[in-house]
């Protein structure tokens, strides 16, 4: 579940549990706006879910009823934010997924033995974007042989033929995002020396 659909849910839970309250206190939705400035009407459309509930209409209404805060707002369960690391070995190669949606653009962490170095370019339908963590990574890129240091990033059409691997003269770790057809990474930091207008 999303942060956003915890968060909708934890709001849809706020009304009955005022309802409860108030009838388990024994007030009537009369007593409750006289007790808190609060209009009946709103109270109402507050209980049946029909208003958003805010602060500036919740902070009276708890104190009202004489209960704490947290008895009618009960904060979304935040879940474990890590990622399995259920990494995969194929041609000698560690993948490891970064991320745990199921949808692209998709991420992972790859290692590459210093004895992957002949290439063998392949083209496939998809974007691809490569961040080198560690070592040196040879791009065959179509007409293109690159050698890419630590903190260099490339980003391609597969549809092209390419291949990365080793140089030869060690393994090499890299970040790897893969999107679908036409996706493009999206910069948002400015070039140096340009000035923001």
């Amino acid at each position: 579940m999303s942060t956003a659909q915890r968060i909708e849910t934890a709001l849809s839970q706020i009304a009955p549990r005022l309802r409860r309250i108030r009838q388990k206190k024994d007030l009537t939705l009369a007593e409750l706006s006289k007790a808190t400035g609060i209009s009946t009407s709103t109270l109402s459309r507050l209980e049946s879910g029909q208003r958003k509930p805010s602060l500036e209409l919740l902070l009276p209404i708890v104190a009202a009823l004489g209960v704490p805060f947290d008895e009618v707002v009960t904060p979304p369960r935040i879940e474990d934010p890590r990622v399995l690391q259920n990494s995969t070995r194929t041609d000698g190669r560690t993948l490891t997924p970064l991320s745990v949606h199921q949808g692209e653009p998709q991420a992972f962490k790859m290692s590459i033995p210093a004895t992957d170095r002949d290439p063998e370019p392949r083209t496939h339908s998809g974007y691809e974007w490569i961040y080198v963590l560690s070592g040196r990574l040879r791009l065959v890129l179509g007409e293109h042989d690159i050698i890419m240091g630590t903190g260099e990033a490339a980003e391609f059409d597969t549809r092209n033929p390419h291949w990365f691997g080793s140089t030869g003269a060690g393994a090499v770790e890299i970040l790897s995002m893969f999107g679908k057809q036409g996706e493009r990474i999206h910069v948002r930091a400015r070039p140096p020396g340009e000035v923001r207008r």
